[in-house]
């Protein structure tokens, strides 16, 4: 493998003191999705970091301490640059030796690790939620024991009026939406602390927070707005295509990011200038005519450089390693594009392009039913959020308001 990657100074690898961990660090990153050319930087400045040290001090499994000390000190020797992208090899290789369970953790100091423990088992094994769930679930865990319970105390120490004094903390940090989950984490935890005798009371009695769906009505950016910050993306390079293509699909189709990024290259359908689009919440697929604009932009993107055959997603990720795009990434896209463009978006998301495509829809005279079609919605309420922000249809629909003479 390392001969691959350096056909000709591969006798430096092969007799480095770590050629075993750099042997098997090659082919995990080539697994993973790296680049030959971004593995190659990978390995040397691996192999010129790990050499700071004796082979004799280390074994199969680093620590983390390890790793910065080594990283560390060549990151000083280099420049800024160069120093950005050893911390980016060091990152790398931690989680290459996290999957092969060679990365040592130093163990935190956390009295309650193994009742948090038991309780993940209880979510997953019982319960049947999801890992993800399950990992927010213990986050809420950890942030309302850091909270509540002084050092040295136990869980049965524990009153209601602590409870209620970090909810409150919360409410004021977070929205509502947010307070919400806080507060079924929270209720849920405590049920199952009193079931297995670690407290009395039934603290777990607490009340739910108030959410109205259409307590706020969605934030559209205005059209010309939309049309700027399109016109700012640089499209002199394949990333600056892909982003340019992804908010075009959001403006002028409404699309969600989780559809965005489940779109394949055989969702279009070149010859009849459709796409299909499987809707995320309804699960339903729709069939949407092309627009010559639209094609010919994401012509553009899949033409400025090779895409990669081993995916079958229509946008992939710009960077190493290679692969798909998650609809986070739609989110950071949507930032940095906006923050790149100069124009007034702040405080606005990736679905204010998908709300702008809903007015333009209503001002044009569609109906609520067919908005709704094409947004994905499953309740029509979803969908009537959007006749609060039409302030003109509004003003014809109010009633006149009477004269003196009509008093």
């Amino acid at each position: 493998m390392l001969c691959e990657f350096f056909p000709r100074g591969y006798g430096r690898y092969e007799g480095s003191p770590f050629a075993g961990d750099l042997e098997d660090f090659g082919a995990w990153l080539e697994a993973t999705g790296y680049s030959r050319q971004c593995a190659r930087g990978h390995l040397f400045r691996l192999r010129d970091s790990l050499e700071q040290f004796s082979p004799a001090k280390l074994g199969a499994v680093y620590t983390v301490a390890q790793l910065e000390s080594a990283f560390g000190t060549k990151q000083k020797r280099v420049s800024a640059r160069r120093s950005l992208l050893y911390r980016a090899t060091g990152r790398a290789f931690q989680r290459f030796l996290a999957s092969r369970q060679r990365l040592a953790i130093a163990p935190v100091d956390d009295p309650f690790a193994e009742l948090r423990r038991l309780y993940r088992r209880e979510l997953l094994e019982v319960r049947g939620l999801s890992e993800e769930t399950v990992q927010q679930h213990d986050r809420t865990v950890g942030d309302f024991l850091s909270h509540t319970i002084l050092v040295g105390q136990s869980l049965s120490s524990l009153h209601s009026a602590d409870v209620d004094r970090y909810l409150g903390f919360k409410g004021r940090v977070v929205g509502r939406q947010r307070l919400q989950h806080v507060v079924a984490h929270v209720r849920a935890f405590l049920g199952f602390c009193r079931v297995i005798g670690q407290i009395a009371r039934p603290l777990e009695m607490i009340d739910t927070v108030r959410v109205h769906g259409d307590e706020l009505p969605p934030r559209a950016l205005a059209w010309p707005i939309i049309q700027g910050l399109l016109r700012s993306i640089d499209l002199s390079s394949r990333s600056g295509w892909r982003d340019y293509a992804i908010l075009h699909l959001m403006a002028h189709y409404g699309l969600r990011p989780s559809e965005i990024v489940s779109l394949r290259l055989d969702s279009i359908v070149w010859s009849g200038r459709t796409m299909k689009v499987v809707q995320s919440k309804t699960h339903s697929t729709l069939i949407l005519p092309l627009a010559d604009q639209t094609i010919s932009i994401i012509q553009q993107y899949l033409q400025c450089g090779d895409h990669d055959s081993r995916y079958p997603q229509l946008f992939l990720r710009a960077r190493c390693p290679a692969g798909a795009l998650t609809r986070y990434a739609i989110a950071d896209i949507f930032d940095a594009r906006a923050a790149q463009s100069g124009l007034p978006i702040e405080g606005y998301s990736a679905y204010s392009l998908r709300h702008a495509f809903a007015m333009r829809l209503l001002e044009r005279g569609i109906g609520l039913k067919a908005i709704g079609d094409l947004l994905g919605h499953r309740h029509l309420g979803s969908t009537c959020q959007y006749l609060r922000l039409d302030i003109d249809t509004l003003r014809d629909v109010a009633l006149p308001v009477p004269t003196q003479a009509q008093i």
